[in-house]
């Protein structure tokens, strides 16, 4: 397999912040997604391959292991393990320290290390390993989650059926198992991790499973009571306002809120802040009606 230089992929030096990684890759994304090129080969493996460096690149542990290890980066610990073990076998070998071991123990290390070979070099192209994890983000608004649904996504060239569950929560993740990276000498598939972008609704705010939402009342209901359509993710419901209600008083709606996650059936309520509104452009008989209410008030 030929070394592929991920800095390179991403048109990076190798002192790249993590800001400055994460631009790249949004904007080569973008621009080689396979939805924005159709049917274009090359804008498909370009697109597999900027994935590609963004997952090892992106994550400081991964890259960590690829600035030390180059090429070999994905077992490159294994293996300064298993030198460091043969090393300290070698040398109680030869110290009369392990007593009973000849060359045979080596084969059978590296065989239950690697899985067969007796030379370090046999091992580690006998090894498996599993392939890369990818990281993919889907954006949504509230209402795409307020009910399960499916989509295709494509991911590096795949076509994926995802069912996505009602109540799914910003910035939540999910594993697909076996939908990332090939493995390596017949190691399993890396797994395809897809975090959910909920974008703010312009009418109600999500609090866990609760929905909040800011209420415009007329000053005459708020004083005299009355109804009220309010809106929710069911239609409209009507609320019977008390007289006196104060400004920034509450009204709950229980059941009303958000579908709880993988919890069929239950949602969570619907919180409801009064905002009186204050008349304007009052009319001189107006006024004066108001005039008597505070001589009758004081």
């Amino acid at each position: 397999m030929a070394f592929i230089d991920y800095y390179k992929t991403l048109g990076l030096s190798k002192s790249a912040t993590e800001k400055e990684i994460k631009a790249a890759y949004r904007k080569l994304a973008r621009k080689y997604h396979p939805d924005v090129n159709p049917d274009n080969k090359e804008a498909e493996q370009k697109f597999k391959a900027i994935n590609e460096a963004n997952e090892v690149l992106s994550d400081p542990e991964k890259r960590k292991k690829y600035d030390q290890y180059g090429e070999n980066w994905k077992h490159g610990e294994e293996y300064e393990k298993a030198r460091q073990q043969q090393r300290q076998q070698q040398q109680a070998y030869s110290t009369g320290g392990a007593s009973g071991f000849n060359e045979g123990d080596f084969s059978d290390f590296f065989e239950s290390m690697f899985g067969g070979g007796a030379s370090f070099g046999q091992a580690g192209r006998s090894a498996k390993f599993k392939g890369q994890d990818y990281h993919a983000e889907l954006n949504l608004n509230l209402t795409d989650v307020y009910s399960t649904q499916k989509q295709v996504l494509t991911v590096n060239g795949q076509k994926i059926r995802l069912t996505i569950p009602a109540g799914v929560e910003d910035g939540q993740k999910i594993k697909i198992k076996g939908k990332g990276g090939q493995g390596y000498n017949g190691g399993p598939n890396g797994d395809l991790y897809i975090q959910f972008n909920i974008a703010p609704h312009p009418k109600f705010k999500r609090v866990g499973d609760n929905l909040y939402q800011d209420v415009k009342l007329d000053l005459y209901t708020a004083i005299l009571g009355g109804e009220l359509l309010v809106d929710t993710f069911d239609g409209q419901v009507k609320l019977k306002i008390k007289a006196g209600t104060e400004n920034g008083s509450k009204a709950k709606l229980k059941g009303k809120g958000f579908p709880v996650y993988k919890k069929e059936g239950q949602f969570g309520d619907m919180i409801i802040t009064y905002h009186i509104s204050i008349p304007t452009q009052l009319s001189d008989k107006e006024k004066a009606l108001f005039k008597e209410l505070q001589n009758l008030r004081s």
